[in-house]
């Protein structure tokens, strides 16, 4: 595409400073970025790419913060990071060939029950609470999962990596969300790297944006951390439902298609 206008660019840069904040928070920073670049002008493949090179600016900022206050040990969910790494290259490598339709037709689905759960399940709130599954096998198992699927897919990756640290590992709000950047941060790196080799990424807007959402996560993450479960649980609701919403109003999407209307 040709070189993209100044104030395209101010406006990719205010929209991905936003949704870095909501990210840092709740996840669902893609439901802003995407549209954005979609709506500039910006073709759906170099949008997927050039947006987990934003993202990872976003992912990595929000980490960043909630480490230097001790709410994730890098060092000590370095191999749980690695596998959302492998997961989310193996997703991007693959993506070609996965069922985008089937995804499309349950993801509006899933979205709407994981705002009812955080919605009217009682006592979610910063406290830990007991873990049914150890840290190797969580880590093995759900994290390369979600990481392919946010490689293959995107949309949601945050929700699905809350739910499984606040239901499997036990994680209060607030820990789980420190935990949903670092691991959201190796399942872009790992998308990211496939990418590139793939020639789709617009540099200029990633970098933009990817400043944009750096600054944002990091104001976000200071106010998750700040005010806690108070923020981050209304916040995951909203998200939730609103990118449930957004994919089932997509004239294009199967079940409208199925459903003639």
């Amino acid at each position: 595409m040709q070189d993209i206008a100044l104030n395209l660019l101010l406006l990719l840069f205010a929209a991905a400073f936003f949704a870095g904040f909501v990210d840092s928070i709740a996840g669902g920073g893609g439901l802003i970025t995407v549209p954005a670049m979609l709506i500039a002008g910006i073709p759906p493949l170099q949008t997927l790419a050039t947006n987990k090179v934003q993202s990872i600016f976003g992912a990595g900022s929000a980490t960043l913060a909630y480490a230097r206050n001790g709410h994730v040990k890098l060092r000590d969910q370095l191999p749980m990071a690695l596998m959302a790494v492998f997961g989310g290259a193996l997703g991007a490598a693959l993506a070609t060939i996965m069922p985008s339709d089937a995804l499309r037709i349950i993801m509006p689905f899933l979205l709407i029950a994981i705002a009812l759960y955080f919605a009217f399940k009682p006592n979610l709130d910063d406290v830990e609470k007991h873990r049914r599954l150890t840290p190797m096998l969580f880590g093995l198992t759900f994290v390369p999962l979600i990481g392919f699927y946010d490689g293959a897919f995107g949309p949601g990756t945050g929700s699905f990596l809350m739910l499984s640290f606040v239901t499997l590992a036990g994680f209060g709000l607030l820990k789980a969300t420190a935990h949903t950047k670092l691991l959201n941060f190796g399942s872009n790196l790992g998308a990211l790297i496939v990418f590139i080799f793939s020639g789709a990424i617009l540099w200029k807007v990633g970098l933009t944006m990817g400043l944009g959402q750096f600054l944002g996560a990091q104001v976000g993450s200071k106010v998750a951390m700040r005010i806690g479960a108070k923020i981050i649980k209304p916040l995951l609701v909203v998200v939730c439902l609103a990118f449930a919403v957004k994919l089932i109003a997509d004239p294009t999407n199967p079940v409208r298609v199925w459903l003639g209307i």
